[in-house]
Formats: structure tokens, sequence, C-alpha cells
């Protein structure tokens, strides 16, 4: 069953792109075919290091959003799509007057939002925001990322937190990633593959020895993350 993944959190900085390109090379590591959407217009992160795979979408505009829906009805493969912040006004007002979650479950596709959170009290009251306006309709998976911060007991100890968890969100964490290695990768434009496993200068700039062994580590947690919150096979630790 395909799904469209809506990768948000409405603010910028909590790490939705960073989410995105995980979500990218865990399909192509699984060998799941899919399609991506970068809605940043100006920089984005997905049709940076993804582009074979991703075209951009300007969620302002119907005739563009109508895309990602077209993508995964036709092709029925996943879909991903990488929001740029301060969405939601926009993409509240596509799904709506598209009726996008009942045509969802009519052809069956999984819909999820994916709520990309750092550990302050912003992500929560824009979880309560998104529980408002959804409610009970699509699928959640809400992402605690720990590179955006270490003390998320405001979310668990939430209110937002009780009412997700009874329309059936589940929760995951995103480990972090040493910061000096996340820059270089950004740094060389390398895809998550790249970073984890070329060491041939030839082909392109490379990680160090260990650089490469944390991000191998790092894919390796996040992917048993996404497993659980995907019901997913086990999957495997690289592609070529």
């Amino acid at each position: 069953m395909a799904r469209i993944h809506f990768v948000g959190g409405e603010k910028g900085g909590v790490g939705k792109s960073v989410l995105s390109r995980i979500l990218a090379q865990y399909h192509i590591d699984q060998g799941k075919p899919f399609g991506a959407f970068d809605g940043d217009l100006s920089h984005g992160d997905l049709i940076r290091y993804y582009g074979e795979y991703t075209e951009t979408v300007d969620i302002r505009t119907f005739e563009s959003a109508d895309r990602i829906a077209e993508e995964a009805a036709e092709s029925g493969r996943d879909v991903i799509v990488d929001l740029p912040a301060q969405a939601s006004f926009n993409l509240d007002r596509w799904m709506a007057d598209t009726g996008l979650v009942e045509f969802s479950n009519d052809i069956g596709v999984v819909l999820t939002l994916w709520h990309i959170m750092d550990d302050g009290t912003d992500s929560i009251r824009l979880l309560e925001k998104t529980l408002s306006t959804y409610g009970s309709g699509p699928d959640y998976v809400l992402v605690r990322n720990h590179g955006r911060g270490n003390d998320f007991s405001l979310f668990d100890e939430s209110e937002e937190k009780v009412k997700a968890e009874a329309v059936g969100a589940r929760i995951m964490d995103l480990p972090s990633l040493h910061a000096g290695s996340m820059r270089k990768i950004d740094r060389i434009g390398a895809s998550l593959w790249a970073a984890a496993n070329n060491k041939d200068k030839a082909i392109g700039p490379t990680l160090g020895l260990l650089e490469r062994q944390r991000v191998k580590v790092w894919l390796k947690k996040a992917y048993a993350e996404l497993d659980r919150v995907l019901q997913l096979p086990e999957s495997p630790s690289s592609s070529d």
C-alpha cells in the first residue's frame, strides 16, 4: 500500500529536510520505489541530494500540489513531501478543498503526517493545531528530533501527546548525528549513502573513516525507528 509522507512540523530548523533525506535513503536501501517533492523553492535539500527522484512543488498553488496526490494514485509508489516552514495554511486549504483525506482512503493510499519536533513549546503548540485541523483522519508519526534537543519532557507530559496517541499516532526518536559530520555532509553535497560508504576520492569528496562509521551507526538507529513506526520488515544495512 502506497503512502504519501508529508514531512512537516511547521517550524523552521527542526529537521524536516534531514528526516526527508533519511526517508528517501531508507526507501532506496529497502528497494522500495518512491517519488519525492521538495517544497523549498529556493534551496531545497531533498532535490539537491536526491534530485534523481525529486521534483519541486509549490504548495501555494493547487495545480502544483495536485501532482503529489496524482503521483501516488497513478504510480502506486510512496511519495515523500519535504514541506517548507510555515506551510500549514496552504497545505490545510489544499487538503480541505480537495478532500484529500477521504480521497486517499478511497484509492487505498495511506496519508501520513510527520510532525518533526524540537524540545521547545512551539512544537507542542503546532501539534495541537494539526490535531485540531485533521483529527483522526490521517496517519500520524511524531518525531522527537534529538539533533534539535535533548529534553522532551514537556512533550512527553503534555495533553497533546495523549490526544495524539488517542488517534493512533506513533512516536519515534530521531537520533542525533555528530554536528561536525552533518556539516561536512552538507558541505560536500553528499547523499546519505555516499556519506556513509564512499571512500573513493575519484568519485567525489569523502568523509573520514570514522566519520563514515558514525553516519552508518546513525542511519542504522534511524532505520530501526522507521521499521518500528512504519511496520516494515527490517531494512538492510547498506545499499549501492
